[in-house]
């Protein structure tokens, strides 16, 4: 039945990449009506590392991998984001071969937090990673102590497995398992205020309720945390940002545990990815050498700053889903000394999350200081969006709304700023990126 499973899911794998231009998770789709617990057959062979959370699943994960790839192991990971259990079977099958090969294999696996429980049915991995918890797509999740609840639900199936956590995120302490548990955080912060913003998630102390109290905040109510009316805190931190030597909208630099690292890309959030990777690298026993040379060549995954040229426009793509990423890929944007443009695209589809209340917690006043240079409206929603950025005082008269793909592709060629930042929950970013494909402007879809 295994057999038939695999060749079957194979077959359609060619088909959906050739006629579909895609297809990523029906494959597994076809794979688990035929044998429902194909997963355990085809990932026994490698050494699995799971990334969960809400956000820096794709980012950190391409990091892991590369960094692997270029330790000389046989890596696989589902670089797509297709992380629910269909598209992770789909990877798996991909890269499944009838005749074993030798040597240390991995498989580095973004799955989403609400399927973390179907893989470890059928896998004990090496390593499960949190990245963090934020109110994201609250249709489906709820607010982040459900989200918290139902990764949880995967982890106990697998209670010898390491953990390897974000410290900062107050969520993730005291959880009373009996896996062996890594902690990795900040030493200090970029941001100067330790007072907890009024919509931030998570601000009351998971053991008694009280507010939590900080001595510096990173984002959100990620940080050094502290609770005065029952003593709960941060955990000790195996790994450590020391210090963010440099901070700017294309590259960071920074400090971990004595050794220097450099990447181009910009944003807290992508040193939380960087500071994750290397604790599970380092986990992993792979040399500080390797991880600094996979950095810097590190490149920007699916829409996580993927950077093209529209008609000789530099266009930034930036995937942004709920009001923590939002509100730090603005602070990363605020940081260019260059003249800017901006295009936000809002859906509200079921992948997206088909309650957008959310934006009204995004910190889109802030952008009242920068001297944008246009304005560049689209996706489904576009008239909300257009509401909420008018509220926030944006200057309407810099307003293109577009309709549809072919306009705003026009409004973007044709827009003033050095660099374009376009801003796209997630259909609204896989829906564009397949027009650009087809345009010629994206050679590699997926």
């Amino acid at each position: 039945m295994t057999f038939i499973a695999i060749a079957v899911s194979k077959l359609t794998q060619t088909l959906s990449k050739h006629l579909l231009k895609g297809g990523s998770n029906f494959p597994g789709r076809v794979a688990l009506k035929i044998d429902p617990h194909i997963l355990k057959h085809i990932s026994k062979n490698y050494k699995v590392i799971l990334i969960t959370g809400t956000n820096g699943k794709t980012t950190t994960t391409s990091m892991i991998a590369n960094i692997l790839t270029e330790k000389g192991f046989d890596v696989v990971t589902n670089s797509t984001g297709a992380n629910m259990l269909p598209g992770i079977v789909s990877c798996f099958i991909e890269n499944y071969s009838f005749t074993e090969k030798s040597g240390e294999r991995y498989a580095v696996i973004e799955v989403d937090e609400a399927n973390v429980k179907f893989i470890t049915e059928h896998i004990k991995p090496e390593i499960i990673n949190i990245t963090n918890l934020f109110r994201d797509q609250l249709d489906r999740y709820g607010e982040v102590y459900t989200t918290l609840n139902k990764i949880m639900e995967g982890i106990v199936k697998v209670p010898d497995t390491k953990l390897v956590l974000n410290g900062d995120e107050s969520l993730f302490g005291n959880l009373n398992l009996p896996n062996p548990i890594v902690y990795y955080g900040f030493e200090q912060s970029t941001n100067k205020n330790n007072e907890i913003d009024i919509n931030a998630d998570a601000k009351f102390c998971k053991v008694c309720k009280a507010p939590y109290k900080y001595n510096f905040i990173t984002y959100n109510h990620l940080g050094d945390f502290y609770c005065t009316n029952c003593g709960y805190s941060r955990p000790e931190l195996t790994y450590r940002v020391e210090s963010i030597d440099s901070a700017t909208s294309e590259s960071s630099s920074f400090t971990i545990n004595g050794a220097s690292f450099s990447l181009n890309q910009g944003g807290v959030y992508n040193i939380y990815n960087a500071l994750c990777a290397y604790s599970i690298s380092k986990e992993l026993n792979i040399p500080d050498s390797v991880i600094l040379s996979s950095f810097s060549h590190q490149e920007s995954s699916f829409g996580r700053q993927e950077i093209i040229d529209i008609r000789g426009k530099k266009v930034k793509i930036i995937l942004v889903k709920n009001p923590a990423g939002y509100n730090q890929a603005l602070e990363t944007i605020m940081l260019s000394q260059e003249p800017a443009s901006l295009t936000f695209l809002l859906n509200d589809n079921y992948a997206d999350g088909t309650d957008i209340s959310w934006i009204w917690d995004v910190n889109f006043e802030d952008l009242t200081s920068v001297d944008l240079k246009e304005i560049v409206i689209g996706g489904d929603r576009l008239y909300d969006m257009s509401v909420r950025l008018k509220v926030a005082g944006l200057d309407i008269g810099k307003f293109k709304v577009s309709d549809n793909f072919e306009n705003l592709t026009d409004n973007i060629s044709n827009s003033t700023g050095a660099v374009n930042y376009v801003l796209a929950t997630y259909t609204a970013m896989i829906n564009y990126r397949k027009y650009l494909h087809s345009k010629g402007y994206i050679k590699k879809l997926w």
